[in-house]
């Protein structure tokens, strides 16, 4: 076999590695990287026990976009069918209250309440295109089970007067429209960026301190959460 022989196959080799990346059937995918939690809220009527439902009305709330870290691990069922269970460090948000007509409440306030946010996640997902293919656009469908901990009211008089003794925020399902791209690095290591929509209603309980009658305050809060995540991964 002539030398030129020779070179040839060696880059017919060295080509044919280069196509055996990741994601194929059996394939376990670990990852790590960061996710940023946008949400956007919109609060329906409130109802309060006392004598401050007039005084809630049209309330608006705004919660704070969070940057945590986020661990995935990804089984293929196939070369183009897989799952993810993904879960991040629980970021801690924080959720401005603001009532136009809350005469003797206020109208503003700012950083009324903080709270802990968990939203594991379960994502069934499509992958296009080989498993020898670099670049892996895929889809997804799943589940979040998005949890609020921790909850502490603002020391203010008026959101004392309407949460100063609790408040608490519903644990609820959601589904997960999720959409991506993978970077395989080389059969081992890759690159995955992925954005996801998270639409849930969540039921608000407030109770008041007792200098104001220890008033109850329900009502629904809509959340509409994006999250953009891009972790590192390695196959084993």
């Amino acid at each position: 076999m002539t030398s030129i022989s020779k070179i040839a196959l060696a880059c017919a080799a060295l080509v044919a590695a280069s196509g055996a990346f990741a994601q194929k059937a059996g394939d376990n995918i670990v990852s790590m990287g960061v996710a940023t939690i946008n949400t956007t809220t919109d609060v329906g009527p409130l109802t309060n026990s006392g004598a401050f439902t007039p005084l809630l009305s049209g309330a608006t709330a705004n919660i704070s976009n969070e940057t945590t870290v986020s661990f995935g691990w990804l089984h293929m069922y196939t070369d183009n069918i897989g799952a993810e269970f993904t879960l991040g460090l629980p970021p801690t948000v924080t959720q401005d209250l603001t009532t136009p007509n809350g005469g003797a409440l206020g109208t503003s306030h700012p950083a009324a309440a903080k709270m802990e946010l968990w939203t594991p996640t379960a994502v069934a997902k499509y992958f296009f295109g080989t498993a020898k293919d670099q670049w892996r656009p895929y889809v997804g469908l799943g589940a979040s089970h998005v949890s609020f901990h921790n909850i502490k009211a603002k020391q203010t008089a008026d959101v004392q007067a309407l949460a100063g003794t609790s408040a608490a925020l519903s644990s609820s399902w959601a589904p997960v429209y999720n959409a991506g791209l993978i970077y395989n690095v080389d059969d081992k290591w890759s690159i995955n960026g992925s954005v996801s929509y998270i639409p849930l209603t969540t039921k608000a309980t407030f109770v008041g301190d007792a200098a104001h009658g220890s008033t109850t305050t329900t009502g629904d809060i809509k959340l509409k959460t994006v999250d953009y995540v891009i972790r590192l991964g390695y196959r084993f």
